[in-house]
Order: structure tokens, then C-alpha cells, then sequence
């Protein structure tokens, strides 16, 4: 299982499509965390200041059509999907509980 932080909106805008967000047509993949811990600490490095719910993904990697590549810098990996999500390899969804300032405390069901 790799894990995908994303803003409520941005994860809701197409419900009947495969997720592609912006990073896929930027950069050509979509980012993407090895853990819980990981996936913490990109939402409160990266979407300290979005307004509205955050969530996680937890996706299972070998349910997607694209290829998944771990790429990083020295030990430090991450799973970058080369493609969009199928929705159909979203096996959870999880809300990130934040702080009044935006940090990343935890993550629970989505109810």
C-alpha cells in the first residue's frame, strides 16, 4: 500500500474518473508516500495553509494500471505514480486531523 495526501475538493472534482491531479500533468506522476509518518509530513510541509478537509489515499499499488517507481535521493524513496489512480485502487480513504494552525496531528476513518 503506498498513500497520496490530498485536499477534499481536489480528490471530489471528478468522482466518476480516475484521480489525475495537477502534479501528473506538471511533472509526470503523481506523489506519493510509503507511510503513514511520510504521508504526515507532506501534509504539514506542503498543505499547512489549504483550507477545507485534507486526506490520505491508501492505494494499492498493484490494483493500478500505471506504473508505480520508488525515486528519491540517497536512502530517502518515495512512490511516484506514472499515471492516474484508479479509484477502484483507493482502498481507503483517511481525513488528516489538524491543528488551529494547519499541522498534521494524526489521521482517522472518513466517516
Amino acid at each position: 500500500m503506498i498513500l497520496h495526501v490530498v485536499p477534499l475538493d481536489e480528490w471530489s472534482a471528478a468522482p466518476g474518473l480516475p484521480y489525475a491531479p495537477p502534479s501528473l500533468a506538471a511533472e509526470g506522476f503523481v506523489h506519493c508516500s510509503a507511510d503513514e509518518a511520510s504521508a504526515l509530513s507532506i501534509a504539514d510541509a506542503h498543505y499547512r495553509e489549504v483550507p477545507g478537509p485534507l486526506l490520505v489515499l491508501r492505494i494499492d499499488e498493484s490494483a493500478l494500471a500505471a506504473e508505480v517507481r520508488w525515486e528519491g535521493t540517497g536512502d530517502v524513496l518515495f512512490p511516484h505514480v506514472y499515471g492516474p489512480v484508479e479509484r477502484a485502487a483507493v482502498t481507503e480513504v483517511l481525513a488528516v486531523r489538524r491543528d488551529a494552525e494547519g499541522r498534521a496531528l494524526g489521521l482517522t476513518p472518513r466517516m
